[in-house]
């Protein structure tokens, strides 16, 4: 096996302290994983891996099993006899979360350890500024650095106006400006990158992730397909997977970003004008609909927001109190919103169930 830079993978010094706790046991970093088996780089090369007994025997949530991306102790760094064996899971200086599937709150850890996310979207049809609001709320919560990146500039014709609608949904957040047709432009994003760097990529599929990828690596390692024409995009990417950058650090391309909740979105940082301008409304507990004295209400009449941002952060909270509730608990919750006037769903049901009498 060849010798691997752990540091150009990410290894931090962070890690090396807290590797110290666990006397006996080599770490490595997971690269992609298999079902139950993971592959993982060590000093001495990749080898496959899985977790103990005892570790299986103690995780009980699914967020505690290794995910691609985390640091690993390990009992070898060879597996000439066979899998090693993974003890630990190294504390996650970032990660990306979503729902496990089912009627559980359980939650799944899809990639950790992330530096730099680059939220994707393409300047023709998939442009969004609804979608970037989630996508940015997402990575503020993930713990790692949002920047978004516009693919397919050359199918753009009128870019300057919505890089100015973008700023409103964005500010403070870089944003590059990329297209398939010019290398050029591809400098931008190499500023994010160099040895210990763990850069994410997350959009809609067919927005041109792989071929920015393929770009960085310098060889079409992944497949790309066009945006569809009903621009939903073909999903390309297989598996989640730890990719090293020629010029130093390592990508995460990350299948099934598009299934990760709403839960695990921070909307504080993604909507601090709104929440900003909700502390000056009359009612502490306005909805920005019809209240008088609300100052949600008055920035749109003034013209400094505009109403499907308001709409939108609306809807994003409301998919927030719905996680992590099963179908029934959802149609008590929107019912009780509905007769919210009359004291609840259960008032409402008296007052029918009366006026029935009559």
């Amino acid at each position: 096996m060849s010798k691997i830079d752990m540091k150009n993978l990410g290894l931090s010094q962070r890690f090396l302290t807290e590797a110290t706790l666990y006397t006996g046991l080599y770490i490595g970093r997971i690269i992609s994983q298999y079902k139950n088996l993971y592959k993982v780089a060590t000093e001495n090369g990749e080898i496959m891996a899985q977790i103990s007994g005892k570790f299986r025997f103690d995780a009980t949530l699914l967020s505690d099993y290794p995910a691609v991306g985390d640091f690993v102790m390990l009992d070898r760094t060879e597996d000439s006899s066979g899998n090693a064996i993974i003890h630990k899971v190294l504390t996650r200086k970032s990660a990306f979360i979503r729902k496990a599937s089912g009627t559980s709150n359980d939650e799944q850890i899809v990639a950790s350890n992330i530096d730099t996310v680059f939220i994707c979207m393409s300047l023709n049809n998939d442009f969004n500024l609804r979608r970037v609001e989630r996508y940015l709320g997402i990575t503020w919560d993930s713990g790692a650095i949002p920047v978004i990146v516009l693919t397919k500039a050359d199918l753009c014709d009128n870019l300057q106006q919505k890089l100015v609608d973008l700023e409103t949904v964005a500010c403070g957040v870089d944003v590059l400006v990329t297209s398939s047709m010019s290398d050029e432009r591809y400098v931008s994003v190499e500023k994010y990158l160099g040895s210990g760097k763990t850069i994410a990529f997350i959009g809609s599929s067919g927005v041109g992730k792989s071929t920015l990828i393929n770009k960085l690596l310098g060889e079409n390692t992944l497949i790309t397909k066009d945006i569809r024409n009903d621009d939903k995009g073909r999903h390309t990417t297989t598996r989640r997977e730890i990719i090293v950058l020629p010029s130093g650090g390592v990508v995460i391309d990350t299948p099934g970003m598009r299934e990760l909740g709403i839960d695990s979105a921070d909307l504080s940082k993604t909507f601090a004008d709104i929440d900003e301008l909700s502390l000056k409304c009359k009612f502490n507990d306005c909805t920005h609909s019809s209240e008088p004295k609300c100052a949600v209400q008055e920035a749109i009449n003034n013209g400094l927001l505009t109403e499907d941002r308001l709409s939108n952060y609306l809807k994003l909270k409301k998919e927030a109190k719905y996680e992590d509730l099963n179908f029934k608990q959802i149609e008590t919750e929107k019912f009780n919103e509905m007769f919210k006037g009359v004291g609840g769903m259960k008032n409402a049901r008296k007052f029918i169930k009366e006026k029935g009498k009559k």
